[in-house]
């Protein structure tokens, strides 16, 4: 059977993942034919509801690439249904104390680790497994990626990570930038979201547990890999197809004119 992503992470391997809000199965079908390891699908910030990524899901494993979904600030109950649907990781915003990493644990955990309701049908079967091989694999194969985010995470992140149950820590950068200068400038390559952004993925790494982060520019992977970080996000669907088709329109632009 195929490395899990909790596999690849947990062995230390860096995976890259494309950001999906765009909620049209064919497109995460060619990020994931692209190459990227993993799909992102974005319920907070992207266009996605339940249906779009119940759809996505099975797009990102007909192009061969992992499932992971990110949920609206809070709704943990989502989670839970994004896993019933197949999401291999599941990543939670502005988690900023151990009582939010627990209540996010709730819904990512069967118990004893969390209060997960049993349901995982479409789950199992994008995962290849029958439901009891599921279920003796889904704690550890299925990952809750706690997002650090603002002053109040950062200060409560070793409390976060002493939570059993969170797997990995997701660093968002552009909300940090603005949570740490109180709104007065969004920096998210600035020295102070570098600062914090370096301590999280060194306490992380020390905690035996998985580091992420939102990274902005090809410049800022490279800075990210190299102080822990594994998860790796580059790219949004709709800024890269913008992107190549605003080149395409130059190169045929600058025929035209030769």
């Amino acid at each position: 059977m195929p490395a899990t992503l909790a596999s690849k992470l947990r062995d230390d391997e860096t995976v890259l993942t494309v950001w999906s809000g765009l909620p049209v199965p064919i497109m995460v079908e060619l990020l994931a034919r692209s190459g990227f390891d993993t799909v992102t699908l974005d319920m907070q910030h992207g266009q996605h509801d339940i249906a779009s990524v119940r759809d996505g899901f099975a797009s990102a494993t007909l192009g061969g690439a992992h499932r992971v979904a990110r949920i609206p600030v809070g709704d943990y109950a989502t989670a839970s249904r994004l896993l019933d649907l197949g999401a291999e990781a599941v990543i939670a915003p502005m988690i900023n104390s151990a009582e939010d990493a627990r209540a996010f644990v709730d819904a990512m955990k069967y118990p004893p680790l969390g209060a997960r309701s049993w349901g995982p049908h479409r789950g199992a079967m994008l995962a290849g497994k029958t439901a009891p091989e599921y279920l003796r694999t889904a704690n550890d194969e299925t990952l809750a990626f706690a997002m650090i985010e603002t002053p109040e995470a950062f200060a409560a992140l070793d409390d976060i990570l002493k939570v059993p149950g969170i797997d990995a820590v997701f660093v968002g950068p552009a909300d940090l930038s603005l949570t740490l200068s109180n709104g007065a400038e969004l920096a998210p390559e600035g020295e102070a979201v570098r600062k914090a952004a370096a301590e999280i993925a060194a306490k992380t790494r020390a905690a035996g547990k998985i580091a992420g982060k939102f990274c902005t520019s090809v410049e800022d992977i490279a800075w990210a890999q190299q102080a822990g970080f594994r998860l790796l996000n580059y790219g949004i669907d709709m800024s890269l197809f913008i992107e190549a088709v605003t080149q395409a329109l130059r190169a045929a632009q600058s025929a035209c004119e030769s």
